[in-house]
């Protein structure tokens, strides 16, 4: 049978036996069963390697939020920085205007200064004042200058500034094409001092 006792027919003495023997293998094997009652299921690799579950759950909850951080950044980069902090002054100007009160007088300084950077048909000053704001303009619009370390050489010499970060983003090409011209020149000086050493 499949429990182990003997089928068919059988006398006392050997079924009494048999009952003492699964007993005394249940025995042997009840602490086994205890141990493995209170123990933890091991997970494995394809390798065989045990794995550590509560590291990899650290090691992925970290790695979701580096994700989310740079897709909340190029999520933010996406709508348009500029169009961003204009939002922001749009705020903040319409806090300053309910702040104000309703009722504004003669000598209130906002209104003043809105008042007088309207335009206005007919004005005759308007075109004195547009000529001199275009004056301003022209002396602010000078390109900005790179105050960094000395960038990496390039081979058309730009300086970083307003079309260039100074991120070297090569493979490599030019630092190759500038130690190849370093190298034909030391060569070239070495053979003219060599060959003029008798003179």
């Amino acid at each position: 049978m499949m429990t182990g006792v003997k089928a068919g027919l059988v006398s006392a003495d050997v079924l009494r036996r048999e009952q003492q023997e699964l007993r005394r293998h249940e025995r042997n094997n009840k602490h086994l069963e205890e141990e493995s009652r209170h123990s933890e299921t091991v997970f494995r690799d394809k390798s065989g390697r045990k794995r550590d579950l509560a590291q990899e759950q650290l090691e992925q909850r970290q790695k979701a939020e580096a994700q989310s951080k740079r897709d909340e950044q190029y999520a933010k980069w996406g709508k348009g920085l500029a169009q961003g902090r204009q939002q922001q002054q749009n705020v903040e100007d319409a806090i300053k205007e309910m702040q104000k009160p309703l009722a504004r007088y003669i000598d209130d300084q906002d209104l003043d200064q809105m008042l007088r950077e309207q335009e206005r048909e007919g004005d005759p000053m308007a075109e004195f004042i547009k000529k001199r704001k275009a004056k301003e303009n022209k002396e602010k619009k000078e390109k900005p200058r790179y105050n960094g370390p000395a960038p990496p050489l390039n081979r058309f010499n730009i300086w970083p500034g307003h079309r260039w970060d100074g991120v070297d983003r090569s493979n490599g090409f030019e630092q190759q094409r500038f130690a190849r011209i370093a190298n034909k020149k030391a060569v070239q000086e070495l053979a003219y001092k060599w060959s003029v050493e008798d003179m």
